[in-house]
């Protein structure tokens, strides 16, 4: 068993860790091209768990499963970036995700991920990495959260969380690189929506892809 601990920068929901950048954590702890993370309870921020036969531990709570995946689906198409920065004009945010480290608006330490349509069951957003992170794979499954949850249609009125990830990060951005995030509705079942997003890089290469299941909230 190994430990560990979610710096409370990296936040989702206030006081909990973001879905996709500990899916990355983890994800980095598997041998595999893609990896599925199935999220059990809320991460904890700044608290110590136990990482081991596939499980996140907090104390005796299951917060999290991981282990080898497969990916089913295409990855959503890319857009330009200038068409991604005219689609995060039309972003609208609220006081439950302003101060995500991905997509909050109110958070200028985050990744200020807005996505907004490009198309009915579309969304996208610019991202430049800076050099207050680490360009890693946690960051880049942190990039491929957010713009699957704002393609669900009533984000703002009916919200979901991250329920399970599977990603795949063949590449890495530079610092300073100008790429597009893409998120793209696949369906929906009940409580539960199925996305996928991707992100790109300048130059048009895939950097990352994954498939979501968000679960909304009652």
């Amino acid at each position: 068993m190994t430990e560990l601990r979610v710096p409370r920068r990296f936040n989702g929901p206030p006081d909990s860790a973001n879905g996709g950048y500990l899916g990355g954590l983890l994800a980095q702890r598997v041998d595999a091209a893609a990896v599925t993370v199935v999220l059990r309870s809320p991460p904890p921020l700044d608290t110590a768990m136990t990482v081991g036969g596939g499980q996140l531990l907090h104390d005796a709570t299951l917060v999290a499963e991981f282990g080898p995946g497969e990916l089913e689906d295409d990855a959503p198409q890319a857009v330009s970036y200038d068409r991604a920065v005219e689609a995060g004009q039309f972003y609208r945010s609220s006081d439950t995700f302003s101060s995500c480290f991905v997509c909050g608006s109110a958070r200028a330490d985050g990744l200020r991920i807005g996505p907004g349509p490009v198309l009915d069951d579309t969304v996208a957003a610019p991202w430049i990495p800076d050099d207050s992170l680490a360009v890693d794979t946690a960051l880049l499954w942190a990039a491929l959260d957010c713009p699957g949850a704002w393609s669900l249609p009533e984000m703002l009125v009916r919200p979901a969380v991250l329920g399970r990830m599977t990603a795949a990060v063949p590449d890495l951005p530079e610092v300073g690189e100008q790429c597009v995030t893409v998120g793209r509705l696949r369906g929906e079942s009940g409580r539960k929506a199925f996305a996928s997003t991707a992100v790109y890089g300048s130059d048009g290469r895939l950097l990352g892809r994954a498939e979501q299941v968000w679960i909304r909230l009652p």
